[in-house]
């Protein structure tokens, strides 16, 4: 006869793991930023999966809350938007030489060009017989991709060279800012007026512009001056601040993903347990250790123990290392008596980080913890870690 086992209490029905991901929060994220840089347009800025979102489905809600563009890094990225039906403007600007610019031309992906591509771009134009739609990129300061300005001349010249061609055409001109997140610093007064200087000499020479973008997330917030026709919003989307000083909810964003999973082990110890690899952390009293079923595997930074889990409505800080698949609580004393007690903790839900709403961790604890930023930390949730979207535009 077989013997019956009764299942382990799940509370709340929480899966294994999951980040659930509010579209809610998206469509709510969408409406707030455009109604900030209106009357310019808004561009939805999906590249690397969303952020960690999940491409698709942010893109679909972003564009069904007014979302006017789509962003992406890679024409990889915006291939597989337009593979999956959606026919919305769409840049990509980080190239290769093996990227392949036909397709992109084909989809009518506009793209973004920093000097090289130039003659790339132009031969996929004439082999598609389909004009091209680029973005002249200037480096305004920031000295990653870009045209420096010593060569503005040169590619503006060559690209207009090659619209009255017939090849493509120069739709856009635009830049990328290196210190708006600290909006009282002077260099982005710097980068906003060379980026005016290399716009007037585009439009000189012949480019009949549809978009000037300059402002990212931190200055379509603080920096109106830099909206033009259109501003290109990543992180604010997903509903994170890219300010030291102001959080969420002091922007009017929601952050739409929360990362959650199980206790997956209560386990009392005496005073004197060493706690995880190297032994770095050693309990000062007898305690209720819970372990936290995600690791760096999962995409959460090995370095950050200290960051906070909530279990039954107490946050605690992770201690110990954290490891590839698992990370380690102090519940507390264990009181046998105590019906709440640390030890009926086993299959309680345990989110790393949400919206705040109930009092829970931020997103941005864990980047303290870890000591980098909350786009690294959403970005890096690994696909081990199952999404599950709620809500919509």
């Amino acid at each position: 006869m077989k013997a019956t086992v009764e299942p382990l209490p799940v509370h709340g029905n929480v899966p294994e793991r999951e980040a659930v991901i509010n579209l809610s929060a998206i469509a709510h994220n969408v409406a707030q930023l455009r109604s900030i840089a209106a009357p310019a347009k808004l561009m939805a800025v999906v590249k690397a999966d969303a952020y960690g979102h999940g491409m698709l489905p942010v893109a679909r809600t972003a564009l069904a809350a007014g979302a006017d563009w789509l962003g992406t890094a890679h024409v990889s990225e915006a291939l597989q938007l337009r593979a999956a039906g959606i026919e919305a403007p769409l840049l990509a600007w980080l190239h290769t030489p093996s990227t392949d610019f036909a397709a992109a031309v084909a989809a009518g992906i506009d793209l973004g060009c920093s000097g090289w591509e130039l003659e790339h771009i132009a031969a996929a134009a004439r082999a598609e017989e389909r004009p091209a739609r680029v973005h002249l990129k200037i480096d305004t300061g920031l000295g990653r991709n870009g045209c420096p300005m010593a060569g503005w001349d040169a590619l503006v010249s060559d690209a207009i060279a090659c619209q009255d061609e017939g090849l493509l055409r120069v739709v856009g001109v635009f830049s990328h800012l290196a210190v708006a997140d600290e909006p009282h610093r002077p260099e982005t007064d710097a980068q906003i007026q060379v980026f005016r200087e290399a716009v007037a000499l585009a439009e000189d020479a012949g480019a009949d512009l549809e978009v000037r973008h300059l402002a990212n997330t931190p200055a379509t917030l603080s920096r109106p001056d830099t909206h033009f026709d259109m501003v290109r919003t990543g992180l604010g989307i997903y509903g994170l601040s890219p300010f030291e000083d102001l959080n969420s909810a002091q922007l009017g964003l929601i952050p739409a993903m929360t990362l959650q999973t199980q206790v997956a082990l209560c386990k009392d110890v005496p005073a004197g347990q060493g706690v995880s690899y190297g032994l770095n952390f050693v309990t000062d009293r007898p305690t209720t250790l819970g372990l936290i079923p995600l690791g760096y595997a999962d995409g959460i930074p090995r370095i950050a123990s200290g960051g906070p889990v909530r279990v039954n409505g107490v946050t605690y800080p992770v201690v110990g290392r954290i490891a590839m698949d698992q990370m380690v609580i102090d519940l507390g004393p264990h009181d046998a008596g105590d019906a709440g007690a640390p030890g009926s903790a086993l299959g309680a839900a345990a989110v790393l980080f949400g919206d705040g709403s109930d009092g829970g961790p931020l997103v941005e604890q864990w980047a303290d913890a870890a000591g980098t930023v909350n786009y690294e930390v959403v970005t890096r949730i690994s696909q081990r870690v199952p999404r599950t979207y709620v809500g919509g535009a």
